[in-house]
């Protein structure tokens, strides 16, 4: 089996969507790197597929594309260049594929929008070239969930081949090295890592994570106003902070982080500490800043509050090897999710973002706290329990109601989680973890499309019906 990295599950690049943003950015991306002819490109035009249609505008799919073909980096780019690109296209109807071949474009003709879906996956999308010469070439994309992309079965992306020492696809697999090795979940993940990569490069990787997502966290905290799209909905982040913490503006991260260890909190006041933490990441992901993927955008919340709330609050003499543990473990879980289930939620619903997140972190949380690798299971377990079934149906299609206040309620179910696990048995255990993750593909797969990220169904119908 393909090796899933910490890499995958962890990336970096902006909202609001890791499947309807990222995923598009990424194929417009691998469009231009493997065609060989787009010095003779005259036209373009791309054609958008079921979910990727129906919540596009919301998920800002278009401007991604663009974004991409223009060859811009998600991980790098900054807001000033997305705004530039984005203005000198739609101003000049005019695009620069790779930043150097300049062909006419006009979004409002060549992005076509289609509720039709292709039977590989509901996020799809075509991209169709035309040279000169005449001659028409048409390459399919598929968006997976958590910036994964594929052209079709077997072809999606993979960092390597069987070369790692534990290949994982269920948990009870990754309990039994455990067990036989005498390792903790954290230690398995870096032996297979450090198949690929040093010790080194896997713990700079994953404290370069921590920092983007440290600062999608202060910036969301210290930001205000209404997020774009034109749903009107004020940042609650800053506020929040507020109310617990003065004062609550400082200079730097650094600073930040530091009036906050060792802050003496309340069984009331955390859940205060922990919803601004995660709120304020989503708020940076709706307004298309840049956030870590974990494993989706738009759960891209719900890790760092767990993580800061244990930094600050729980343990705040812990640092880089417990920050690079909880990565490890939260990472694995969530492969073990996308092997055996699915992190898009336009295939399984936000039970597949929001349910796989907070079991990711919940694990982890266990594991810092002490928790050996069959409590981290439960851990996990008990987490994605009480997300199944749950839908995805964002008003008007933007990442923002109900998906940012769900980051917070998938954190402090994360914490609650942990700690029940740290006390339980795991010889008690009546659901093992394996089976929550079976369960929750089912569950996906009887669930109605119309609650699979299409805003056909629940609150995105119901709230903006009109009254009679």
């Amino acid at each position: 089996m393909d090796y899933l990295s910490v890499r995958d599950m962890f990336k970096i690049g902006v909202g609001p969507s890791s499947s309807h943003t990222l995923g598009p950015w990424k194929a417009a991306l691998h469009w231009i790197g493997h065609t060989d002819h787009i010095d003779k490109v005259h036209t373009i035009q791309i054609k958008l597929y079921g979910s990727l249609s129906l919540t596009g505008k919301g998920h800002a799919t278009d401007k991604a594309i663009i974004l991409g073909l223009s060859g811009l980096d998600p991980a790098s780019v900054t807001s000033d260049q997305i705004q530039k690109t984005l203005h000198d296209v739609f101003h000049n109807k005019r695009l620069e594929l790779d930043g150097r071949v300049e062909i006419e474009f006009d979004e409002n003709e060549d992005i076509v929008f289609t509720t039709e879906f292709l039977d590989f996956h509901a996020n799809a999308l075509s991209i169709t070239s035309l040279n000169h010469e005449g001659y028409t070439r048409e390459e399919v994309y598929y968006s997976l969930g958590g910036g994964f992309i594929s052209q079709g079965e077997g072809k999606e992306e993979s960092i390597g081949d069987q070369k790692h020492p534990f290949p994982i696809t269920r948990g009870n697999e990754l309990l039994k090295y455990c067990k036989d090795h005498d390792l903790s979940i954290a230690e398995v993940v870096m032996a297979n890592e450090m198949a690929y990569f040093s010790r080194e490069e896997i713990e700079n990787y994953l404290l370069k994570i921590w920092d983007v997502m440290l600062h999608s966290m202060y910036r969301g905290c210290h930001a205000e106003g209404v997020l774009p799209g034109g749903l009107e909905v004020k940042r609650r982040a800053s506020r929040l902070l507020k109310n617990v913490m003065t004062p609550a503006y400082y200079t730097d991260t650094n600073d930040w982080i530091q009036a906050l260890k060792g802050t003496e909190v309340t069984i009331h006041s955390i859940f205060k500490w922990v919803s601004a933490f995660a709120i304020a990441v989503n708020e940076e992901n709706a307004a298309m800043g840049r956030v870590v993927t974990a494993p989706t955008n738009g759960s891209a919340g719900v890790i760092p509050a767990v993580l800061m709330a244990y930094l600050c609050f729980y343990k705040p003499s812990a640092g880089r090897k417990q920050i690079i543990e909880f990565l490890c473990v939260a990472s694995e879980i969530g492969c073990i999710f996308k092997k055996g289930s699915t992190i898009s939620a336009a295939m399984g619903g936000c039970q597949a973002e929001i349910g796989v997140s907070s079991a990711m972190a919940a694990a982890a949380l266990c594991h810092v706290k002490g928790g050996s690798p069959e409590q981290c299971l439960i851990a996990a377990e008990v987490a994605m329990e009480h997300h199944l079934g749950m839908t995805c149906d964002p008003i008007n299609g933007l990442v923002q109601i109900p998906c940012i206040e769900r980051n917070s309620m998938g954190a402090i179910k994360a914490i609650n989680a942990a700690h029940i696990a740290l006390e339980r048995d795991p010889e008690d255990i009546k659901v093992p973890f394996d089976k929550v993750v079976k369960t929750m593909w089912s569950t996906a797969q009887d669930m109605h499309r119309k609650y699979k990220e299409t805003s056909e169904g629940g609150l995105a119908v119901t709230v903006n019906e009109i009254e009679c």
